[in-house]
């Protein structure tokens, strides 16, 4: 069958409309879920995790952090799934309403003086429902994105949602930092800890306002046009999208869950053991290390724009490798800059680990989504990038942790972040260059995007 033209890049305005419906979305997102982990180190403990309970405190150790990660595979599974068969605008409308009304219940949510240990298993519920949620919105949110805009600037525009990370780590400090300014330790316990996660509900409300304004992704509904035409034509049915990735697509889940090794674990170790390091280690204050962070977020923020608009230009894998080799080199300087004990070269360390985050984590969304066919894109992206968030991101902290206190070193942390490095690097360099990649050209046969899409006209591509 021949294809139609290649769809058209929507007007700019338009465009601008795609990215800010990801982006509010992918933000709000993330402010649901760094919020309950600020606020599991602020209240938490003392309100749903009492130490006179044993039962609740192995909940506690075992549930609150592992738990949100958990549930991102299996979240990445079901929404991939019908993301592919139904369209991604739907599932990411669905991904932020349970997200806004999980954080927005656990707002609500009667504390373990009120109801007993009722009061932990809900909110673990809760932040089970926060780990589904966020393990669909990924995919889809990058996903809408990259197939509305053109190839020349796609890794540009993608990144965008990337920036969500950052932005819903500022926001969700920001608001607990002035509420626990302007309010009384007593107060905060008592009701103002709910507020940041009632407001999650306005922040929702106005996401969706935007998500439903924007359209389907025209490379999906071209995609789905086919697979009726198909069935028309009598010709074998569509495997199910797990499936077609795990047949057709087996070596690029696993490069991108290699390329997403040292990009989870550094980003984990830079923003999160960071407060654990800084304040045994090199003896300095909560305040100062979360200081640190987020004056080192805003800068991340900002330049991963820049690295996704550099990889249009150079490619994916050559931005991608920058920063897996700059965080490998960055560890020991980061650690040792940390233990000058102050506040400039901690904000230093700090920064310089995120950009060469960012350099990873920028190009990630269209070098993902410019691996898989239409048809099983969502699954394959979603499954690449949250099964490896299990394995890299969970336990990092944990990891980072468990070495200082055996090791009472910095050195086994580095030497972890850098073999998570050699994986990513050896992943990258087994991927094939996609810059360029028309999202709407695959081979017949076998799902997949055809290597030299880019070298061919539009009248001569197949799909």
């Amino acid at each position: 069958m021949t294809a139609p033209a290649a769809t058209a890049p929507p007007p700019p305005s338009n465009l601008r409309r795609i990215v800010a419906a990801s982006l509010v979305g992918t933000t709000v997102e993330w402010y649901d879920f760094f919020l309950y982990g600020s606020a599991a180190a602020l209240v938490f403990n003392k309100l749903f995790f009492p130490d006179s309970d044993p039962l609740v405190g192995t909940l506690l150790s075992f549930l609150t952090y592992a738990v949100g990660f958990a549930a991102r595979p299996v979240g990445a599974l079901v929404f991939g799934h019908y993301g592919d068969r139904l369209g991604r605008k739907k599932l990411l409308v669905l991904s932020l309403l349970m997200m806004g009304g999980a954080t927005f219940a656990i707002g609500l949510l009667p504390t373990h003086a009120t109801i007993g240990s009722a009061a932990p298993v809900l909110l673990t519920v809760l932040r089970l429902v926060q780990g589904f949620a966020l393990g669909g919105e990924w995919g889809g949110a990058v996903l809408l994105v990259s197939e509305h805009g053109d190839s020349k600037r796609r890794g540009f525009w993608a990144s965008w949602p990337q920036t969500g990370a950052p932005a819903g780590q500022l926001l969700a400090t920001a608001v607990l930092s002035a509420l626990t300014a302007l309010m009384s330790e007593s107060a905060f316990e008592a009701w103002g800890w709910r507020i940041p996660f009632l407001l999650s509900g306005v922040l929702v409300i106005l996401g969706l306002w935007i998500r439903l304004s924007v359209d389907e992704s025209p490379v999906f509904k071209a995609a789905l046009a086919q697979a009726e035409q198909r069935k028309a034509d009598a010709a074998p049915a569509e495997k199910m999208p797990l499936v077609a990735v795990l047949r057709h697509h087996w070596r690029d889940v696993l490069i991108a869950m290699g390329a997403r090794m040292a990009e989870n674990i550094s980003y984990y170790v830079i923003t999160a053991f960071i407060l654990v390091y800084a304040t045994t280690a090199a003896e300095l204050s909560k305040q100062t290390a979360l200081n640190a962070v987020l004056v080192a977020s805003a800068v991340h923020f900002a330049v991963i724009p820049l690295w996704g608009a550099l990889s249009d230009r150079i490619g994916r894998r050559p931005v991608y490798l920058v920063g897996a080799i700059g965080v490998a080199l960055w560890m020991f300087p980061f650690f040792a800059l940390i233990d000058s004990r102050s506040f400039g070269s901690l904000l230093l360390a700090v920064t310089v680990g995120l950009i060469f985050h960012g350099a990873m984590y920028a190009p990630q969304a269209a070098f993902f989504a410019e691996m898989f066919a239409t048809r099983m894109r969502y699954s394959g992206a979603s499954i690449g990038a949250q099964f490896s968030s299990v394995a890299a991101g969970a336990p990092a902290p944990l990891i980072a942790t468990a070495l200082l206190a055996d090791f009472g070193s910095s050195t086994p942390i580095s030497l972890y972040v850098i073999a998570a490095a050699l994986i990513t690097v050896l992943a990258i360099v087994c991927a094939k260059e996609t810059r360029n990649r028309d999202l709407t050209d695959i081979e017949p046969e076998t799902g997949r995007p055809a290597a030299d899409s880019a070298a061919l006209p539009t009248d001569a591509r197949s799909v």
